[in-house]
């Protein structure tokens, strides 16, 4: 049976407010990147405030993997327009980002300044093993709304092995939709389709024309930093690590106007701040052109996934209502579940040679299963011990 849901977001005009106060806090404390992220939202909105359900959540989780672009921010974009409408749409979306924009665009700055590379190596040593934990918690919780059944759960580890033996995550998520399509009309029969409609969904293929444009530019000045982010932006699926090879062939190898070295910076920069790891692309836009680079890169980058999830976010719960598509969503949401799982996977064998990261697991993990401390507070009490032990 269908997941009754109501159709339109929530009306009260206020509600922005409320949503821009909170997706700011978590912009702020939300390290680790997207799994960690997606971790702490389904833990602060689901569990705490109680925003939407479980099943809502992870149907949200399915759908910002469906479109290019940071999926966490998009998690938060999509929440917001659950939450608040339109409004809360931009809100959410908005001070989200911001947040890790200006520090990393401080750091920029200071990095400019003092021609220094960054040393995050010790930080990162004590975040990882935390967000791992977080990661792993979140997974726990999520499992039985993300497999509804053992066809999902077959394509969950279908997938799961797919990606762990190098298949990219865009490749797994449409052998899901197909697969998922597939069974759903096999097994939902004489039914009238009034999911999405296709001809607005496929609207989103328009977003793409930036890409065209984008790839037109030969110099690097403001506008062309904005037209190459977007470009980016417009056909990036997947995490951080992704984001680093799409930089590395734009702006090392085509332009010339970066060094690996630079690049490698602005990573860590990103993954070491709160906030999505694409705001790594503020700091390459200063290091190219200054402040209006700045603007340019950050403006790129992330106005795709708002156009993605303004698109298509009328119609994922409209999806869910309708039995065929809630079928197909049940399968994209089992792919989702398989792509946290290789995070995690991939982290247990970088921490695995250090018996100190491990330990902080297992009491990272005690925390999170047993107390009511916050993933945020954890993360920072992962840096600054990873931080210390240097000291030592």
């Amino acid at each position: 049976m269908p997941v009754s849901i109501a159709l339109s977001p929530r009306s009260d005009p206020r509600a922005w407010v409320e949503v821009a106060r909170v997706f700011a806090r978590l912009g702020l404390t939300s390290f680790g990147g997207p799994a960690a992220h997606i971790a702490a939202m389904e833990d602060e909105l689901v569990n705490r405030r109680q925003w939407l359900s479980r099943d809502e959540f992870v149907d949200l989780v399915g759908a910002a993997n469906l479109i290019p672009g940071p999926n966490s921010t998009e998690l938060a974009i999509h929440i917001g327009y659950r939450r608040a409408g339109w409004p809360g749409l931009v809100a959410a979306g908005v001070c989200f980002i911001v947040p890790a924009v200006l520090l990393v665009w401080g750091l920029a700055m200071v990095y400019v300044r003092n021609d220094t590379r960054v040393n995050v190596s010790a930080m990162l040593a004590g975040l990882q093993p935390v967000v791992l934990a977080v990661v792993v918690q979140a997974l726990w919780r999520l499992r039985a709304s993300l497999v509804r059944s053992r066809w999902a759960a077959a394509l969950a580890l279908g997938s799961l092995v797919a990606v762990l033996a190098g298949v990219s995550e865009i490749t797994v998520l449409v052998a899901a939709i197909l697969v998922s399509l597939v069974i759903a009309r096999a097994t939902v029969r004489d039914e009238t389709d009034s999911g999405p409609g296709h001809r607005k969904l496929a609207a989103f293929g328009a977003v793409g024309a930036v890409g065209a444009v984008g790839a037109v530019a030969t110099t690097m000045n403001a506008p062309s930093v904005f037209l190459a982010f977007a470009k980016i932006g417009s056909v990036l699926f997947g995490s951080g690590y992704v984001l680093l090879t799409f930089l590395r062939g734009e702006f090392v190898l085509r332009h010339a106007v970066l060094t690996d070295a630079q690049l490698l910076d602005a990573i860590a920069v990103g993954q070491v701040t709160p906030g999505p790891v694409f705001s790594a692309a503020t700091f390459v836009g200063y290091l190219i052109a200054g402040h209006a680079g700045a603007a340019a890169a950050t403006a790129g980058i992330f106005l795709p996934a708002f156009a993605g999830v303004a698109l298509t976010a009328p119609y994922v719960v409209r999806a869910r209502s309708t039995r065929r598509w809630s079928t197909a969503l049940d399968g994209v949401n089992a792919a989702s579940l398989a792509l946290m799982a290789s995070v995690v996977l991939v982290m247990v064998r970088q921490i695995a040679p250090d018996p100190a990261a491990l330990t902080i697991l297992g009491v990272a993990a005690a925390i999170l299963m047993f107390t009511r401390v916050g993933s945020g507070w954890v993360l920072l009490a992962g840096g600054c011990f990873g931080l210390l032990r240097t000291l030592v």
